[in-house]
């Protein structure tokens, strides 16, 4: 687990403090899906700001994901460059002045990077923009076996309705 001390920084405000730190990204669960990350070490970027109101931090850094497409269920790799932006207040008078990842002047990177990662992970993880899925009928992969199935009878239990309506026209 990353953490970093503020006490390092000794701040005045609108001084800079950089560092470069080496994070480790859990396994993501998303959708009932894993997500593992590859390499699970990256190197992040934190920077931290003196304000003369409170802390800016703020965390760069890119994560790549390998887990299963959203449609196809082969295999997707995300790159998702992820910049994050936390302030702390001096003097909080309102919990949105505050970061939940500071604890006793410590930084909770990795707890930090986890979220920001959670965030930047799109709604559906596609293999492709183009991904055509499975097929319906007989669970093909449609990337793999591009393919069309002949139109489909009717169920003989609706004849009798079918043929209602066509007397109805």
């Amino acid at each position: 687990m990353t953490s970093f001390h503020l006490r390092r920084a000794k701040l005045r405000p609108g001084e800079e403090h950089r560092e470069a730190l080496a994070l480790e990204l859990p396994t993501f669960v998303f959708g009932g899906e894993r997500y593992v990350p590859v390499p699970a070490t990256v190197e992040a970027e934190l920077v931290v700001s003196g304000a003369t109101s409170g802390t800016v931090f703020g965390l760069a850094f890119t994560a790549r994901l390998h887990g299963p497409c959203h449609r196809c269920l082969g295999e997707a790799v995300l790159e998702l460059p992820v910049r994050a932006r936390e302030y702390q207040a001096s003097d909080p008078d309102d919990e949105e002045l505050t970061t939940p990842y500071l604890h006793d002047e410590r930084l909770e990177v990795s707890d930090w990077a986890r979220d920001a990662v959670g965030l930047a992970i799109p709604d559906k993880v596609l293999c492709r923009e183009d991904c055509a899925g499975l097929c319906p009928v007989c669970g093909r992969n449609r990337n793999v076996e591009p393919h069309e199935h002949p139109a489909e009878r009717a169920d003989p239990r609706w004849a009798a309705l079918e043929a209602l309506r066509q007397s109805l026209r």
